[in-house]
């Protein structure tokens, strides 16, 4: 038991340090980018372009990560990770950004469902599946808070390119903790019959796809923001660290609710609808009202805090544990492909139509959609029963 205490301790301060050091970047690469000469359309190009490499890399990595293990796809990302980010700095132009940007997407891809899949196997009961993942989600947080702030001050004080020295310096010296001290927690065994699941069966899954649908629509906003609160820093003439503090109301609010772990107890679906539809309205306060920023953003944190665990918890219960690679894989695609779609189609949108509008028609279709399905299950199961 302490020994796997001790383990599992690692993976929570490897997905804490890979969480600090991406989101440092945060309100950084859309300023970097603009400066290189990229247009409004181009940065939504190349934030899709990396979403999208993702999205390849996360649909690869499922299978993968099943038979031959989660550590080797954790650690070697890292790597990979670390000299991309190196390289970042080096990019003359906004070509070789959107090169780089991609291929970083796409090493990046097996690294969370790898890590998540890891994660998961230390539970025995749904309940500390979700306090497991509601402390990993507490980390992330934290990071989430402290590192836009990390960014914003260190463009000030080194300037972008040695910044992006720095993310990537610290990624390797991630991989190499990871690789001294992270340990599988399950002896990998390759059975035959799991060829049986595949990515397909699994995204067909009732549950699953509730899921799925629930995390495209939380990605598609949080996709809309990535692109938007930075863009303040062209459009506004704010700081990086006025927008970094902006990314922090919403991570505060975040951790507020991680911290509750008694909402844990909560059926994981209906944490979802209640987490989708404040999002959705939040998102729709932003064009139509006249609230502060920082306080609608600290209301989307709430609600991202609430799904965030939530959706991570219902997989686990929707499958056995040897198609987690699967399951996460899938879930991990289905945030790129919100992502891809949010930056690109707010690019080339933005100037015709508020893109918060957009956002809150997608989360509230989507909800309507899986509460049908739910609805349908639940009738499906009172009818067998009788």
């Amino acid at each position: 038991m302490k020994e796997a205490t001790i383990d599992k301790s690692h993976i929570f301060i490897i997905m804490f340090l890979i969480c600090l050091v991406m989101s440092i970047q945060s309100p950084i690469f859309t300023p970097y980018a603009a400066g290189l000469g990229a247009s409004s359309i181009l940065i939504g190009i190349i934030l899709s372009v990396s979403s999208m490499m993702n999205l390849v890399g996360n649909l690869l990595a499922g299978p993968f990560i099943d038979r031959l293990g989660k550590k080797m796809f954790i650690t070697c990302p890292l790597f990979a990770s670390g000299g991309l980010f190196i390289a970042h700095g080096l990019a003359s132009d906004s070509a070789s950004l959107l090169i780089l940007r991609g291929l970083n997407g796409f090493a990046l891809a097996f690294l969370m469902p790898a890590a998540l899949a890891l994660l998961s196997g230390y539970a025995t009961s749904s309940r500390q599946q979700g306090k497991n993942m509601a402390v990993n989600g507490m980390l992330f947080t934290v990071a989430s808070i402290v590192a836009p702030l990390i960014g914003g001050k260190m463009v000030v004080l080194i300037g972008y390119v040695n910044t992006y020295f720095f993310i990537g310096s610290a990624m390797i010296l991630t991989g190499m903790y990871a690789i001294s001290f992270l340990r599988e927690r399950h002896i990998i065994v390759r059975n035959r019959n799991q060829k049986q699941m595949n990515m397909m069966s699994v995204l067909t899954t009732p549950n699953l796809l509730i899921v799925y649908l629930s995390g495209f629509a939380v990605m598609y906003i949080h996709g809309v923001l990535i692109y938007e609160i930075p863009y303040l820093t062209v459009e506004k003439g704010l700081s990086t660290f006025t927008t970094g503090q902006l990314f922090s109301y919403m991570s505060l609010g975040t951790l507020i609710v991680l911290s509750l772990f008694f909402i844990n107890r909560f059926n994981p679906f209906k944490r979802m609808m209640v987490g989708l539809f404040g999002m959705s309205m939040s998102i729709y306060a932003m064009f139509s009202l006249s609230l502060p920023l920082p306080v609608l953003l600290f209301l989307i944190g709430l609600c991202f805090g609430l799904m965030m665990p939530a959706l991570a918890t219902a997989v686990t219960e929707s499958v056995s544990k040897d198609i987690y690679g699967r399951a996460f894989g899938m879930m991990s695609a289905v945030y790129s492909l919100g992502v891809i779609i949010s930056t690109f189609l707010t690019g080339v949108i933005r100037d015709v139509v508020s893109p918060y509008f957009i956002a809150f028609l997608i989360g509230m279709i989507i909800l309507i959609i899986i509460g049908y399905i739910q609805l349908q299950l639940s009738q499906t199961t009172q009818n067998n029963l009788q």
